[in-house]
């Protein structure tokens, strides 16, 4: 799940060099915690919050294979 929350950060923002993606899990869920550059958060986030929303979506349909809730956080 981090790699895939990279490669589409990655694929978002200008300084791709600047994304972190680390992952705290617990026993039934886990938090994604995503950092990238100041200057990129709005691009993840997006108009209305629709971009931050997708990936959550995307995060959603990709841990319910797992059996597992996953939660993306994203990190002035």
């Amino acid at each position: 799940m981090v790699d895939l929350i990279k490669h589409i950060a990655e694929a978002l923002v200008d300084h791709s060099e600047e994304v972190k993606v680390a992952e705290v899990k617990g026993e039934q869920s886990s938090v994604i915690e995503l950092k990238v550059a100041k200057d990129d958060v709005g691009k993840i986030i997006g108009k209305q919050g629709k971009t931050a929303q997708a990936i959550r979506t995307i995060l959603s349909a990709a841990s319910a294979k797992l059996h597992k809730k996953i939660v993306l956080e994203i990190i002035d």
